[in-house]
């Protein structure tokens, strides 16, 4: 799916396989979309579907023996699978940057937080240790956390899991990046903190003008943070369009599912079961044929079983991966 900005990102057809014992573990099937300079993309789906892969197949960041292709996988007009890693590890933490999912595990429990944040610095940029110590101390209190020079001496299990993930903020914003790939950010916070990080996230993007990669499961969040949005199931995009598009006429059957599993104030009565998704996700291991979803979904008919349904486009900016048309989604739905 394209957006009408200026493409930064362009991704198209992204694989990423992991052999196994039992076979190659299919984590990303064939993806594609592009983020423009200053947009935000929603990366969401439930746990296991391929968007921590997808970052880190951007980043270069998989395990050793993880497979990557793709017809093309270019930012800012440099394609990504052609470079060799010291050439990516120019380009990681200064002109693309990555937010991690647990700020206790991805900062280093030996250094100070001063250590860490001047060091992305002093790798992409030529300046002394007192510009990086400035520049540190001034992302700090741009993320909110007070009395920042004296912060610079602490260690990571002397902040809390919030003042930890504005680090974290902070860390990533170091060289001024185009691009910054936020994956679920507020997980490990309670919903305070987590509302506090998003506005602070949103702020951030727009004073900087940076494009974002949001990777959540949590639709509500995608709704007030993200230009646009791409619904992710089995290491595919099953669906894509704007926010408005995806929320005001969802059309896959599975963001059909999602969106009934959310209740709505003032509109859900109380009491009233939500719904749900039947059945599970299938093995992403060995050869699979047909459409992923057809064993969890309502509308399953023969050819489901054999065949890829592709996306439909049902306008510039949405398209949905099923084998029914439009008009018969409807009928049915």
């Amino acid at each position: 799916m394209n957006s009408f900005m200026s493409p930064l990102l362009e991704v198209e057809n992204l694989q990423v396989d992991i052999p196994i014992p039992v076979g190659d573990l299919h984590a990303v099937r064939g993806i594609s979309f592009t983020v423009g300079k200053g947009e935000t993309l929603g990366l969401v789906g439930e746990s296991g579907c391929g968007k921590s892969m997808t970052a880190l197949a951007l980043m270069n960041l998989l395990p050793n023996t993880a497979r990557r292709r793709g017809t093309r996988l270019a930012f800012g007009g440099k394609d990504l699978i052609a470079l060799r890693e010291r050439e990516m590890a120019d380009i990681r933490g200064d002109r693309m940057s990555m937010i991690f999912q647990e700020p206790m595990t991805s900062l280093n429990p030996s250094y100070t937080i001063g250590n860490q944040l001047m060091e992305v610095m002093l790798r992409h940029r030529r300046v002394s240790r007192s510009e990086a110590r400035n520049r540190a101390v001034f992302l700090l209190e741009k993320v909110g956390i007070s009395a920042a020079k004296s912060r610079l001496g602490q260690y990571p299990h002397q902040l809390s899991g919030g003042l930890r993930q504005r680090v974290m903020i902070a860390m990533a914003l170091m060289c001024d990046p185009e691009l910054i790939i936020a994956d679920e950010p507020t997980t490990a916070l309670d919903v305070t903190i987590q509302a506090q990080i998003l506005h602070l996230l949103r702020g951030l993007q727009r004073e900087f003008r940076m494009a974002m990669i949001l990777i959540t499961h949590d639709l509500g969040i995608v709704a007030r943070v993200t230009d646009r949005v791409a619904v992710m199931y089995a290491g595919q995009i099953v669906e894509a369009g704007t926010v408005r598009d995806v929320f005001t006429q969802p059309l896959h059957p599975y963001t059909h599912g999602l969106l009934d599993c959310i209740p709505i104030p003032g509109k859900t009565p109380r009491g009233e079961l939500l719904g749900s998704i039947p059945g599970l996700v299938p093995t992403p291991v060995g050869v699979l044929l047909g459409c992923t979803f057809r064993n969890r979904c309502s509308f399953t008919f023969q050819d489901c079983a054999v065949q890829d349904p592709g996306m439909r486009l049902v306008s510039e900016t949405h398209g949905y991966r099923c084998l029914l048309e439009l008009e018969k989604l409807a009928k049915r739905a």
